[in-house]
């Protein structure tokens, strides 16, 4: 079994979901008492929440590669960075690590290509939903990606940050994202990325016809494949 590297802490919410589902996973495959190996360096996400909002990526770019190498030091095979937003600063966590990076819109491109889906809905911090770091690694597998109007991106920002992250599930804002994916159905979406590590936590596929793409569970299901390749 290869040892996985975990940059995670943004949050921690979602973080100890990977956690979980990844030794789930490795037990499901396994059997018996076995677990992950893995190594986790966690982050303070109000370090890193504060640079996002002030537009610093070079400075949230330094703090991650350095924890990135911590953790490939420590002796991890392969890195996940557990998080949406921040791959955005991929590109130079990778220049400066020798082990694999396991890019989470990757693994996400191949779950919906596997199920047939060339036109899905995206769902996730204002940063994934309007910048081009993400859409543009979807839509180079030939996948169309559909994105909220003004006002669901901000609504779906704001619950992110001041409530999921923060562990606050509300009900009314589980309604608020299922209308938000509604519209995005009848735009033609097949189905809905949740491109937030959080939003596995308000919105199951229990809730919702819509096919749902849960980033968090799609990316510790590759771990797990790639740790046991």
């Amino acid at each position: 079994m290869k040892t996985i590297g975990l940059l995670g802490g943004m949050s921690w919410e979602s973080t100890a979901s990977y956690y979980a589902m990844i030794n789930q996973g490795i037990k499901q495959q396994l059997g018996g008492l076995h677990s992950a190996k893995l190594v986790l360096n966690s982050v303070d996400f109000a370090e890193i929440e504060k640079l996002q909002h002030e537009g610093n990526w070079a400075c949230t770019a330094k703090m991650l590669t350095k924890a990135a190498v911590g953790v490939e030091a420590a002796g991890a095979d392969f890195l996940l960075i557990c998080t949406n937003t921040m791959h955005k600063v991929a590109p130079q966590i990778e220049l400066v690590i020798n082990i694999p990076l396991l890019h989470i819109a990757d693994a996400t491109a191949d779950k919906l290509l596997g199920a047939g889906i060339d036109c899905v809905g995206l769902l996730g911090t204002r940063f994934t939903m309007e910048q081009d770091f993400y859409i543009s690694r979807l839509e180079a597998k030939g996948i169309r990606v559909l994105v909220p109007d003004e006002g669901g991106r901000d609504v779906v920002h704001r619950v992110i940050y001041q409530e999921l992250c923060q562990g606050l599930i509300n009900d009314s804002s589980r309604q608020d994202y299922l209308a938000i994916m509604e519209a995005l159905a009848g735009q033609g979406a097949q189905g809905i990325i949740l491109g937030c590590t959080e939003i596995g936590l308000l919105v199951k596929q229990a809730d919702t016809e819509i096919p749902l793409f849960d980033t968090t569970a799609i990316h510790a299901q590759a771990a797990v494949q790639m740790a046991l390749a």
